[in-house]
């Protein structure tokens, strides 16, 4: 079993910033793609941006590149989400998740087999 636990969630006006925390237990993650996913109500949850297991590989969603960093520490078994230049359509929770994949990038959920609880962000115009 793998637990997910994110992190850093919060209020913030346009244009501020935000880091996503996600620590990892269980099932060795440092071996799997991470990536972060995002719902809005009413919406579909969506890619925002994964990492293969060294980090030499990142993707993002459209929507977000350049504006948002991910990272990860395997010493620590956690992953980042650096939130820059933050727009109101930011507004969403955000997930966590842990591939069945090691070094290939896929973006549907379905490629994720293990998910967080999720943590609010609300972005004030």
């Amino acid at each position: 079993q793998v637990q997910l636990v994110e992190s850093g969630g919060g209020l913030v006006q346009a244009g501020g910033s935000l880091r996503l925390s996600c620590a990892a237990s269980g099932r060795t993650f440092g071996y799997y793609v991470m990536g972060w996913f995002r719902q809005a109500p009413g919406k579909e949850r969506e890619f925002v941006s994964a990492i293969s297991w060294s980090g030499g590989d990142r993707r993002y969603a459209d929507s977000v590149e350049g504006r948002f960093t991910i990272t990860r520490d395997n010493a620590k078994n956690t992953l980042y989400l650096q939130m820059n230049s933050l727009k109101p359509e930011d507004t969403a929770v955000y997930y966590c998740a842990q591939s069945k994949r090691v070094n290939t990038i896929l973006r549907p959920t379905t490629e994720y087999d293990y998910w967080g609880q999720g943590t609010q962000v609300t972005v004030s115009s």
